[in-house]
């Protein structure tokens, strides 16, 4: 039988039916078996790339009329298409839940992160056994599939050897993944599995997950296509950028030095006037009103000014960063000669920009989440270890805001 006449609306397909017949000696000629038929996708059949950046608001990036510069993003949509809706559940794991099933969030018991799931319907962080994920569906199809970086969507209590692991990556249809679990991860020094073994931590000093992951999936998609070179791909490249904590080499931070002096007042405007150049928004569009908790930026202390601005530059750096490997593993696809024959989905965002270092950020996210304030004179004393090994930060809520251009 021929793969593409499968009958592809049952999965997994039905095996063909194969001949019987009796033989007494295997090499008697009268009695031939038919190959062992692959598994192979649709005629033409593409590979996919869907990229999926995390806590970037709708104006983060350049390609959307930010100040994060994202070079690559912009170049795909110029050889593309670039949308400006994108049904976002405003949460991580709930919209990762949505796409990587084509379900409404609720259906597959994600109302929220898994973090707090409760034994409430459509809150249960189980995605129920009736709906099967996008990666089991195309590698029932033939597709070879990978993970790479943040997943999020297994119940907490389910993260462990004693399982179940039905919910883990490899069980929900990826043959390959190589990430971390939670919601996010020290990117100096990860909590890292390959599959569902946990991976011995990098004693690089210069070691950095971003790049660690993209090494990754490179390595990956170059022995899958080694192997089977007319097998179509399906990778899911997830970084932790742009999500605390923010985290990113010197170098990048440095490229954004003195860049937001002028505070989010003024970012919001300059993003806002980039976005209707871009023709993103309409030209009547106005900005949201700012929310009465953030502060106008002139009326600012300078040691807040100064904290805050730095807090800006590291995660501009580390968007950038997020963006430069993305071309990295699309100019590895391009040397492939496999480009052409890619559909690449580059989503800007999960959800918006992340409110949770609150009004004055932190330097240790853990404070935050415990109700632990963390002074402005505290935060500038570790001002140059912002984005490095030793800080585990997040901006003010005002950049997250600025980051929303024109919605917040």
């Amino acid at each position: 039988m021929a793969t593409n006449n499968k009958h592809r609306s049952h999965l997994p397909m039905l095996n063909s039916t194969r001949p019987s017949f009796m033989a007494y000696d295997a090499k008697d000629p009268d009695h031939k078996t038919e190959p062992i038929e692959q598994l192979r996708p649709p005629e033409g059949a593409p590979n996919v790339l869907l990229v999926l950046i995390d806590d970037a608001g709708f104006g983060s990036s350049t390609a959307f009329g930010g100040p994060c510069r994202t070079p690559n993003a912009e170049r795909l949509a110029a050889g593309g298409l670039k949308f400006n809706r994108f049904h976002t559940t405003a949460i991580c794991s709930a919209t990762r839940q949505a796409m990587l099933t084509g379900r409404n969030h609720h259906m597959v018991n994600t109302g929220a992160v898994m973090d707090v799931a409760t034994a409430f319907p459509g809150n249960t962080g189980v995605r129920p056994n009736s709906i099967a994920p996008l990666a089991t569906i195309l590698r029932y199809n033939g597709y070879s599939t990978a993970a790479f970086g943040k997943w999020h969507q297994t119940p907490g209590w389910e993260v462990s050897p004693s399982g179940p692991t039905d919910r883990w990556p490899t069980r929900e249809g990826f043959d390959k993944f190589y990430g971390f679990m939670g919601g996010e991860t020290n990117q100096w020094a990860p909590l890292l599995y390959d599959g569902m073994s946990q991976v011995e931590p990098s004693h690089d000093p210069k070691y950095h997950f971003m790049t660690d992951m993209t090494d990754h999936a490179i390595a990956w998609m170059q022995y899958q296509k080694a192997l089977t070179p007319d097998k179509p791909f399906f990778i899911y490249f997830a970084p932790g950028a742009t999500h605390a904590p923010h985290q990113v080499p010197k170098d990048w931070i440095a490229k954004y030095k003195g860049r937001f002096d002028e505070g989010w007042d003024r970012l919001r405007e300059e993003t806002l006037a980039r976005q209707k150049k871009l023709g993103l928004v309409p030209p009547d569009t106005k900005l949201a009103p700012k929310p009465k908790a953030i502060k106008d930026w002139n009326t600012l202390t300078p040691d807040e000014k100064k904290l805050f601005a730095r807090q800006m530059e590291v995660y501009a750096g580390f968007g950038e960063m997020a963006d430069y490997e993305i071309g990295r593993l699309v100019q590895a696809i391009r040397d492939m000669g496999q480009l052409d024959n890619t559909i690449v989905f580059y989503i800007a965002g999960d959800n918006g920009s992340s409110a949770e270092g609150g009004m004055n950020g932190v330097f240790n996210e853990n404070t935050f989440f415990n109700g632990v304030p963390e002074p402005i004179e505290a935060q500038l004393k570790n001002i140059d270890k912002l984005g490095g090994p030793m800080a585990y930060s997040h901006y003010a809520a005002g950049w997250a805001v600025a980051g929303d251009t024109p919605f917040a």
